[in-house]
């Protein structure tokens, strides 16, 4: 058996040029199946291939002929019958139009005209209020100053001697002559000084002296009480007289000072009117301007109008209703489905390929290769890879996941250390030759 030969790699012009032809038939076609002629109540649509466009391939040269198709919608007689009697109108209007529009040549010729509106108002005329500030509060009576002396106590201390002394005095010359007018009295009736009736005599008369006496100090005592009440009755009055000073010093200290809080209340008042007054002036000036500038913007809004009412009739008049076309029902879309031809010369390349690497795998089920044959070993051609001890296990792209799995090196690894036995396909890809790498059929030295 000899030695497979490596698949030839597919033209990539060819295989474009392939390509290019099948997506012009697919086009073509489904061009073909889209042009669905329509019947409707309102018109018909119908397509006509009316020729062909000559389209060369840029890659291959071909020439390729691809037909052109012209779409026809006919209304029906009651449509034709509006569009005609909306043409007929339209063409009325235009005319209508023109006529108009040569009126605004000498309109337009001219410019506007604003020297008649009212003038605007003029802001920086309008000065700010002038607020007047609140001064300060007036200064209050705090004190009233001392309006007398209070009678903390009075003198009820009334030597009460010489009260019982000037009594005395007057009773005492007539109590020893009434003692002398007894005694003598006593001796004219026989009664000596030291008997019994002369005794009882004395001591009454002696007892009488002493109630005297004692009369004499209790009339003492009565006026001392009246002296001390009016020297009581004196200190009350004056405080009274103090107090009620007093009250009158503080109730004008009071007085004073409400008068002064009302002026205060009062020039606040004023004040307030006054910059709520000038408030209303600066708000009646803005009003002013307000109405003003309002007053001339309604002059030109006018004036702009006046000049713009001609255009927008004669643009009105060249804008006419346009005919309801014929409503056409969806076609159902119906497209051939492009053919991936490059695609499959690639598939088709790479079946081959894969039978290559078949025939060219094993030295052995463990190594996956035959003595003396190179086998693909290339890192890029390979999947699943897992490494199993040195070796490694895996599956050629393009296998199945339920392919068996090989058993072999990789490529990029061995040309690192035995270069000799790598050698790359005419597709790039590196091949090891099992054979030389672990010597299989060599001849033992003698």
């Amino acid at each position: 058996m000899g030695k497979p030969k490596a698949p030839t790699p597919p033209d990539p012009a060819k295989t474009a040029a392939a390509q290019t032809g099948t997506n012009i038939g697919t086009a073509v076609a489904n061009q073909t199946l889209g042009n669905v002629n329509q019947v409707t109540p309102d018109g018909a649509l119908t397509y006509n291939q009316t020729g062909t466009t000559k389209w060369t391939d840029p890659t291959s040269g071909k020439i390729y002929d691809l037909p052109s198709y012209t779409a026809t919608q006919t209304l029906s007689a009651n449509q034709q019958a509006i569009k005609d009697q909306t043409d007929k109108a339209s063409l009325n209007l235009a005319g209508l139009a023109a006529n108009q529009s040569g009126k605004l040549n000498d309109l337009l010729g001219r410019p506007v005209d604003i020297s008649g509106a009212p003038a605007a108002a003029d802001p920086s005329k309008v000065g700010l209020p002038q607020y007047t500030g609140y001064g300060t509060g007036p200064a209050l009576q705090t004190d009233i100053g001392n309006t007398g002396n209070i009678a903390k106590s009075y003198d009820a201390d009334i030597d009460t001697t010489r009260y019982e002394n000037a009594l005395m005095e007057r009773m005492n010359p007539q109590l020893e002559r009434s003692r002398a007018a007894l005694e003598t009295q006593l001796a004219n009736q026989g009664l000596q000084p030291g008997s019994e009736a002369f005794n009882r005599a004395i001591d009454s008369a002696t007892r009488q002296e002493n109630d005297a006496r004692l009369g004499a100090i209790l009339n003492a005592g009565q006026e001392q009480s009246r002296l001390a009440s009016l020297a009581r009755d004196k200190a009350t009055f004056e405080n009274s007289a103090q107090a009620q000073n007093f009250n009158q010093a503080l109730a004008a200290a009071g007085f004073g000072n409400d008068a002064k809080q009302q002026t205060f209340q009062n020039t606040n008042t004023t004040t307030a009117a006054n910059n709520a007054l000038a408030d209303q002036r600066f708000n009646a000036e803005q009003a002013k301007n307000t109405a003003q500038n309002n007053a001339r913007s309604q002059y030109l809004n006018e004036l702009y109008a006046q000049r713009n009412q001609p255009i927008n009739e004669v643009i009105g008049l060249m804008s006419g209703a346009q005919v309801t076309s014929p409503n056409f029902v969806p076609t159902q879309g119906v497209s051939i489905p492009n053919v991936d031809y490059a695609g499959l010369v690639q598939q088709d390349y790479a079946n081959r390929v894969n039978a290559y690497n078949s025939k060219q795998s094993g030295i052995g089920s463990i190594l996956g290769g035959i003595a003396g044959l190179a086998s693909l070993s290339d890192e890029r051609a390979k999947k699943d890879i897992k490494q199993v001890g040195g070796l490694y296990e895996y599956r050629y792209k393009g296998e199945g996941k339920n392919a068996p799995k090989r058993i072999g090196v990789m490529a990029q690894e061995v040309e690192q250390v035995r270069p000799d036995v790598v050698s790359r396909r005419p597709d790039g890809l590196r091949q090891v030759d099992y054979g030389a790498l672990f010597s299989v059929g060599r001849k033992k030295a003698a």
